[in-house]
């Protein structure tokens, strides 16, 4: 079953995202004049197809791993055969169409990702708040001196709300030299104070970096008073929200569930509890009600950790957060391709489908919100990888156009078909790596 899962949430992301990317080509080249003979959304043998009054067919193949836009050639044309008024073959076009409608995919999929991030940001996302416990020993944080039981505000001088934020802008940073700079600030506080974190070469060549722990950062639910039930033993105690609870029984606590694992093994047992209240402590005692029968018996206080944060914008205010947001994941995925082509950036990060299909069906458990922010991200990926100057690709084709604006002439059909051979091989290898390393990540 969970397998079925995968496979649908495989077939809807690859689905929509090509689907988008083709109709982009087709608007375009409908603009163009060109005639437009197939517009097909997978490989394969149809599984289902229209033929529209212009002559289009539509169809859907059963392998959903592509799609294309076939536009009418010279060679498709039958000897004395002529097209309708106003219709022109591919070859007619000028190179400034055909690049319009080359551009026509990748620009739909940044649309795309700009409505998806619109959406997400109308809509709200509830983020936790990304607090920091104790540094781990002799890390890079502890020997700068990073404290404990801070909340992460910035990376590099730019703001984050969310872990995800936070790890886009870590990932930013694999293969680079230098500081990592955070912000932090202390509860409650909005002071931020600056840290420097050396790094070197910062994961060069790894698989799968491990962004916070290689810095010896800590994310923890700090032990602070979210919630107090009515008429609980928290609020019989004294406890009050946005209390941050430091010590039980002399025990120094750390982190939210250590605090709960302390409660639960003591129902019916007063607790001295050292907390911090607007920057002075203060002893507090408190007796957990009992819950449950026997050996099942466990003590609840009634307290809640800190809700999580939710952020949201109105309708014209997410507009240009979701171009903003945008133009970071587009910036980043460049920054990405540039240092796995320099060798700062293990190849082994490349993904494919079976890693696609995992990832879409996890975050599509998650909530419909995580799975189209995954939507979102795909598309930004799509849209870079199809403008690569590669022949085969979007940005082949543009190279060919720009050569031809630039000396006059087309580029021969030889350096085309040459082109185009360099181009599978490249793409071609690239997926089969994509691949292997999914397989890998399997085993």
């Amino acid at each position: 079953m969970e397998l079925l899962q995968y496979a649908l949430a495989l077939i809807v992301t690859l689905g929509v995202l090509v689907t988008i990317h083709e109709l982009g080509h087709f608007v375009i080249a409908r603009a163009s004049g060109v005639k437009v003979l197939r517009f097909a959304v997978g490989f394969g043998t149809p599984i289902w197809s229209r033929t529209d009054r212009r002559g289009t067919e539509f169809a859907i193949a059963a392998i959903p791993l592509g799609g294309y836009v076939r536009m009418c050639d010279e060679q498709d044309l039958q000897p004395g055969q002529t097209l309708a008024p106003g219709e022109l073959t591919y070859n007619q076009l000028t190179p400034w169409w055909r690049i319009a409608i080359a551009l026509g995919g990748p620009v739909a999929n940044f649309l795309l990702a700009i409505v998806v991030y619109w959406c997400l940001f109308v809509a709200g996302t509830l983020t936790a708040v990304p607090m920091l416990g104790v540094p781990a020993a002799e890390s890079v944080a502890e020997q700068v001196g990073l404290p404990a039981h801070v909340k992460l505000v910035e990376v590099d001088g730019e703001p984050v709300q969310s872990w995800q934020q936070i790890g886009m802008a870590l990932a930013s940073r694999l293969g680079d030299t230098g500081s990592i700079e955070l912000g932090v600030t202390n509860v409650n506080q909005d002071r931020v104070m600056r840290y420097q974190l050396p790094v070197s070469n910062w994961h060069q060549g790894s698989a799968e970096p491990d962004l916070f722990g290689s810095l010896g950062l800590a994310p923890v639910t700090l032990p602070i008073v979210g919630q107090v039930v009515a008429d609980s033993a928290a609020q019989r105690g004294g406890l009050l929200k946005d209390d941050r609870v430091v010590a039980v029984g002399g025990e120094s606590i750390s982190s939210w569930r250590q605090l709960v694992g302390l409660i639960e093994k003591s129902p019916n047992q007063e607790l001295s509890l050292l907390v911090e209240r607007k920057a002075e402590q203060r002893q507090i005692k408190v007796t957990p009600d009992a819950r449950g029968e026997g050996d099942a018996q466990r003590g609840f206080l009634g307290i809640g950790p800190p809700a999580p944060t939710l952020v949201q914008y109105s309708f014209v205010q997410a507009f240009p957060a979701a171009l903003s947001k945008t133009k970071e994941v587009t910036g980043m995925t460049l920054n990405l391709l540039r240092k796995m082509v320099v060798g700062q950036v293990s190849v082994k990060n490349l993904s494919g489908p079976i890693t696609i299909a995992q990832v879409a069906g996890d975050s599509a458990k998650v909530g419909w919100r995580t799975f189209i922010g995954v939507l979102g991200l795909l598309s930004v990926s799509l849209g870079v990888l199809n403008l690569l100057p590669i022949p085969i690709l979007d940005g082949g084709h543009i190279l060919f156009c720009v050569a031809e604006l630039l000396t006059g002439r087309p580029v021969s059909e030889r350096v085309q078909t040459l082109g185009l051979q360099v181009g599978l091989v490249l793409v071609g290898g690239l997926m089969f790596m994509a691949i292997y390393n999914d397989i890998a990540r399997l085993l």
